[in-house]
């Protein structure tokens, strides 16, 4: 199945408040942005955190692969993740059957690794 593409969009901050409204109704479109707003612009990185383990495993693709994607913000921002429950998010991302969600899960790879200093096994990475 073919996924739609993506043009790039700048996402700002989201209050809490707000996330958690788009939460209540699973507002699929809203949720999409929010995880990319909370994991660059949250001063919370637990609450950023929590957020993208939550939607890591939303049935919309583009919302899983965004919450995958922002653990690398996160790593990125906050320097900070608890590695034994998000590690094996990524890993498993990186053998997911979407396209979306492995390219986000090799992004969340690749910056885990810059700025956490954690190992993968190459092997995960299925293309």
């Amino acid at each position: 199945m073919s996924e739609p593409s993506r043009n790039y969009e700048e996402i700002g901050e989201w209050s809490h408040e707000a996330v958690e409204r788009a939460l209540r109704d699973d507002d699929t479109e809203a949720l999409l942005r929010a995880v990319i707003g909370v994991s660059m612009h949250d001063a919370d990185g637990r609450y950023a955190q929590d957020l993208c383990v939550r939607l890591s495993s939303h049935p919309h693709f583009n919302v899983r692969g965004n919450a995958v994607l922002g653990f690398g913000h996160i790593a990125r921002v906050h320097r900070q993740l608890d590695r034994a429950l998000v590690q094996p998010i990524i890993q498993a991302a990186l053998r997911d059957e979407s396209d979306y969600i492995r390219g986000q899960a090799v992004s969340a790879m690749d910056d885990t690794a810059f700025f956490l200093e954690w190992h993968y096994d190459k092997t995960d990475v299925t293309g």
